[in-house]
């Protein structure tokens, strides 16, 4: 069918590309050509694609019990959730379906939190430029950019957007209406901009003197992205709630919301809902990519492809100095900040002219978030095709 008359609603401007099968970080068209894949489906294909052991999970799980409903247990929920628990800061999890679910169900814990203590007035949610939470209407007032938010109503109230990296600013906007401090440790869409693990451990000891919440945004950033299991292990922080989505089921859309126990005092029964959260087959996607993740030489693994990849964008950088001006980033999350006269758009396209797949994100920057399992021969192969890509930009400019 052509673009022109595609039934689907033209809220995106796509790529006239259709994959039809992938394995491990290559895929296919429906013309039978490769490509090497440095975007994972926007950093969601976290073991690449097709694995074996994912797809044998879903599979044996699909032949015994699609979806029963949250009106009964559902033992690959407990399972996953306790996984998730023992690995992080958290005591209780609930599953969604995407990353702008679990930032919703992050919010709520939150409000009511304070609302459940007898404080309803605490319901602001100190929120950083840049951000980018989502595409319902809560997550893109927490977003807070404009041209999102456009033509879609009034904007959600209780959110107060600072500059980011100003710890100042954060301590000056507390007052007794704020409740929580909502974050991306890595910006994705907002241009792979990275707090500083000062700036984080800052807002932590601000949480604990105001006795607000902290809630970390680790849908894009976390899941082994960075070569921590989740950003903020870096800087040595937990968070009370955090949200986490992309990665978590390796290509099956699946989200989490998960908090401490104290700051989730106020879900109770009716309090908030998923009809297919945590169903029996996302689960089963969960607990295989857990399964890989746990293994001891996994993230060891991604560290060492993540000084691969940064020597290697390193050496592109001063390569083509006219048309890249810096890197951003943290392991295999990373972007190529470039001059004005060379539009990311542009190349993201000559790049998937080359055969390697990546995408833009604000402020002019390319991302690359190639899948965790990316192998050194395909890292390479899919570096030497961006260089010619960023040749082509060079003489075009």
């Amino acid at each position: 069918m052509s673009m022109n008359t595609s039934h689907i609603m033209p809220t995106y401007a796509r790529a006239d590309v259709a994959f039809t099968r992938g394995e491990g970080a290559r895929l296919y068209d429906d013309k039978g050509r490769e490509y090497i894949d440095l975007l994972a489906g926007i950093g969601v294909v976290s073991l690449g694609h097709c694995h074996p052991h994912l797809v044998e999970s879903v599979q044996k799980q699909a032949e015994k019990l699609w979806h029963v409903s949250n009106l009964f247990r559902i033992p690959e929920a407990e399972k996953a959730a306790a996984r998730l628990c023992a690995m992080t800061f958290a005591d209780v999890v609930f599953f969604n379906n995407s990353g702008a679910e679990a930032i919703e169900a992050a919010i709520k814990v939150a409000r009511k939190h304070f609302a459940a203590a007898g404080e309803p007035q605490k319901n602001r949610i100190i929120t950083f430029e840049g951000a980018f939470h989502g595409r319902t209407l809560g997550a893109l007032a927490a977003g807070g950019n404009l041209n999102h938010m456009e033509g879609f109503g009034p904007h959600c109230p209780g959110f107060i957007q600072l500059p980011r990296d100003n710890l100042h600013a954060v301590e000056t906007a507390i007052t007794p209406q704020v409740a929580a401090i909502l974050l991306e440790p890595i910006q994705g869409e907002g241009g792979i901009h990275a707090f500083s693990d000062e700036f984080l451990r800052g807002l932590r000891k601000l949480c604990d003197e105001h006795g607000i919440l902290l809630i970390f945004d680790e849908i894009q950033c976390g899941m082994g992205r960075t070569g921590e299991m989740f950003a903020c292990q870096h800087a040595g922080v937990w968070p009370d709630i955090m949200a986490i989505a992309k990665g978590l089921g390796g290509g099956f859309p699946v989200g989490a919301c998960l908090a401490t126990r104290k700051a989730a005092s106020g879900m109770v029964p009716g309090t908030h809902g998923s009809t297919f959260g945590g169903n029996p087959l996302a689960m089963a996607a969960v607990n295989a990519v857990l399964d890989e993740m746990e293994k001891p030489e996994f993230l060891p693994m991604v560290r060492d492809t993540a000084e691969k990849l940064d020597l290697r964008l390193r050496e592109l950088a001063e390569t083509h100095c006219e048309v890249v001006l810096g890197l951003r980033g943290r392991g295999l999350m990373r972007g190529l900040h470039l001059h004005e006269a060379a539009p990311s758009a542009e190349l993201v396209r000559l790049a998937r002219e080359e055969g390697v797949i990546v995408c833009g994100a604000s402020e002019n920057v390319v991302r690359l978030l190639p899948p965790l399992t990316i192998s050194a021969d395909e890292l390479h192969e899919g570096l030497a095709r961006l260089d010619a890509a960023l040749t082509k930009l060079g003489k075009a400019g």
